[in-house]
């Protein structure tokens, strides 16, 4: 058997942008016969990959880059328009919240469900099912059909399923970030003890030290193309080097691509009162947001916001909830001011926006947007090199 688990030789994938409506064989035929080349999105693009057995691969890049693309080809949810892709052993995904299961059946015929699809005997899940519910955290609700389970429960149980059913090649989007801290810090704890037994992790993040951490090799893909493939550190230093935002005031939300939940209510826009902010400067901004109708109307909607610099590290976390703010949604459109006192030393940070409803999670986008601080020496100390900080607080000394 071949070294290699994954092996991806001039892959690529094409689109179509827009759809065109036809009623007839003629209006389809003379769609085809008129359509060209710039109707075409090109996803991913004469991508060549070789992923060993064992290692835990890191794939990173902007929102569009084509990362979700190609898991989803490695996982055969869709098909590549050119290329080819060789797998050695069996895959278990996890790409959205959820992925795999049946909402009308519970959560246990479920589990066995997904075995089943892996190519597992019914005595093979049976000794891993007490592992799998407790992992998840789910037990008291088992039973009950997937449907009425919240996003974090269904993730919860989709990563045990696909982890402790023992693929030879664990797929992962960044599906975990729906979950709380401390489950995400299981998942990577198991995760690592996955590539511990020798098998394959491909792990997509927009968490630079999750990918550190669990990853020996990175692969940084840029408008679908590979543009490095090497140690993790080496790409995760390149990354954060050329491809930070550039910060303005106005952010279009609602053709972003690389979002995740339910997306009936979602993030339609988001504007800085200025593109960048001095050192104790309070940072003031609005976000928009609209849904499909009045059957998404609440009183309970969570809007958080996460906000971390270029080292990566999430430094500010505030939702509506922290401050026991409630949020009135008629269902179609939201705008919600957003004011924050700035103890942030100078740089660029990056913010990531999740959008709950009745506890659903209806949006999530990963640093979509980027603000700036510029004043280098809010102290008026002379050796700015001795502040060594992440955060200029406000302070006095008495005595």
């Amino acid at each position: 058997m071949e070294d290699y688990a994954i092996k991806i030789s001039d892959l690529s994938k094409k689109y179509r942008i827009g759809q065109l409506k036809s009623t007839s064989l003629r209006d389809s035929l003379f769609n085809f016969s008129k359509n060209k080349e710039e109707d075409f999105f090109w996803a991913l693009k004469d991508i060549n990959l070789t992923i060993q057995r064992g290692e835990a691969v890191g794939i990173i890049g902007k929102n569009g880059a084509g990362k979700s693309t190609l898991l989803k080809i490695l996982s055969k949810i869709t098909y590549p328009t050119n290329g080819k892709v060789e797998i050695n052993g069996r895959v278990s995904s996890l790409l959205e919240v959820g992925t795999g299961f049946h909402p009308e059946l519970s959560g246990r015929e479920n589990v066995f469900l997904n075995g089943t699809i892996l190519g597992m005997r019914r005595n093979e899940i049976k000794s891993k099912f007490d592992e799998i519910v407790d992992f998840s955290g789910v037990g008291n609700f088992i039973d009950t059909p997937i449907k009425h389970y919240s996003s974090g429960m269904k993730v919860r149980l989709a990563f045990a399923v696909a982890a402790f059913l023992e693929p030879e090649i664990l797929i992962i989007d960044e599906v975990l970030a729906v979950g709380d801290a401390d489950f995400q810090k299981k998942c990577l704890g198991k995760m690592e003890e996955v590539t511990g037994e020798g098998r394959t992790v491909l792990f997509v993040s927009h968490n630079m030290q999750a990918i550190q951490n669990l990853c020996s090799k990175a692969v940084l893909l840029k408008d679908g193309r590979v543009e490095l493939d090497s140690l993790t550190s080496k790409v995760i230093d390149y990354y954060l080097q050329n491809h930070s935002h550039a910060t303005k005031q106005d952010y279009t939300l609602s053709n972003e691509k690389e979002r995740k939940g339910g997306q009936h209510v979602i993030f339609e826009s988001l504007h800085f009162n200025k593109p960048n902010f001095k050192s104790g400067e309070e940072i003031r901004f609005c976000i928009n947001i609209k849904g499909e109708g009045t059957q998404y109307a609440s009183n309970n909607i969570d809007l958080g916001i996460a906000i971390k610099g270029d080292n990566e590290l999430n430094l500010i976390h505030m939702t509506n909830r922290f401050i026991n703010k409630i949020i009135k949604f008629d269902g179609h459109e939201k705008r919600v001011d957003i004011s924050l006192s700035n103890i942030l030393k100078p740089g660029k940070y990056y913010l990531t926006l999740f959008l709950r409803v009745n506890g659903t999670i209806e949006d999530w986008l990963s640093d979509v947007a980027a603000f700036e601080i510029i004043d280098s020496n809010p102290y008026g100390y002379n050796n700015t090199e001795e502040i060594t900080g992440i955060i200029f607080p406000k302070f006095t000394f008495n005595g």
